[in-house]
């Protein structure tokens, strides 16, 4: 999946937060606000095009 494509799917409200994911950000005190906003705002600095 590509990063316009996450973003779109943020936007039109078709991400599914998984019970592991829901966990990991409590564990790492991040609201779904602050995850959303550096998919938005953050830039990548390595692309793995085999992953």
């Amino acid at each position: 999946m590509e990063a316009l494509e996450i973003v779109n799917a943020i936007r039109s409200g078709w991400v599914r937060i998984t019970d592991h994911a829901d966990e990991e950000a409590q564990n790492d005190r991040l609201s779904y606000e602050e995850i959303f906003f550096s998919v938005f705002r953050g830039e990548i600095i390595e692309n793995y095009p085999d992953d």
